[in-house]
């Protein structure tokens, strides 16, 4: 019950949301390059994936200094149905900017 209640309230943020898509439209993304691209410092970032993370959405994995996120595999029904939701949202996401090849995660 917890997990689930972990969850939808974690889909309770516009925020949130869109991350989701974004991962879910762009595969494992390091965490640089999410912060360049929805332009948002990195505490407020790791705290909105900590909450998908614990919600059961997202794995993550670490490579050297940084974080690598990506949607978790498999994800349970529930969890499917509301990222297939998601991707009929009309939802405008930013680009993708890849600090980490570009200019190797120096934020």
């Amino acid at each position: 019950m917890e997990v689930f209640l972990k969850s939808v309230a974690a889909l309770n943020d516009e925020t949130r949301v869109k991350l989701l898509r974004f991962l879910d439209k762009y595969g494992e993304v390091c965490v640089c390059d999410m912060q360049s691209s929805f332009e948002m410092i990195q505490s407020r970032l790791s705290r909105h994936l900590k909450i998908l993370k614990e919600a059961g959405f997202l794995r993550v994995e670490r490579k050297g200094t940084w974080a690598y996120y990506s949607i978790r595999k498999p994800l349970d029904r529930f969890r499917s149905e509301a990222l297939e939701e998601i991707r009929h949202l009309d939802i405008t996401l930013p680009d993708l900017n890849k600090l980490s090849q570009t200019q190797g995660c120096k934020l």
